[in-house]
């Protein structure tokens, strides 16, 4: 691996069942986690690994939960990460997504922001908790 640059954490909820955040809106990306870094430094390859969980409770139906990772603060920023987890109709514990993703290259400015969003196609997803989103990175 390279020089270590930065690294950041975003953590929203610590702990299983600490929040009841509603999706409200039908497959509208929601803000769950978002960090920045200083690349002052960065010399060549620069990359940046990114990784998270969510936690949610499900409607009793068919549900599909989409995590977007973006680099920038808004949902139509450049797509960084993009994955949806269908959920069929017999779950009923909080359900706990991990994602796991990379962004090579990017261009270098004084600070990188990524944003991570939820979204789901069905009323009655809840975020409960635990939610993080860390980054971190490094160069050459």
């Amino acid at each position: 691996m390279g020089t270590y640059l930065d690294g950041r954490t975003s953590q929203n909820a610590s702990y299983a069942n600490s929040i009841a955040i509603p999706i409200t809106f039908l497959n509208t990306p929601q803000l769950f986690g978002q960090v920045g870094l200083i690349s002052q430094g960065v010399t060549t390859n620069p990359r940046v690994l990114l990784k998270g969980t969510i936690s949610v409770t499900l409607p009793l139906a068919l549900v599909g939960i989409t995590i977007t990772i973006v680099r920038g603060t808004l949902p139509t920023d450049p797509l960084v990460y993009s994955a949806t987890s269908t959920f069929g109709l017999s779950i009923l514990a909080p359900q706990v997504i991990a994602f796991s993703a990379d962004d090579f290259n990017p261009p270098v400015t004084p600070q990188l922001t990524y944003t991570a969003f939820v979204s789901s196609n069905l009323l009655g997803t809840v975020r409960v908790g635990p939610e993080s989103f860390d980054a971190i990175l490094v160069s050459d």
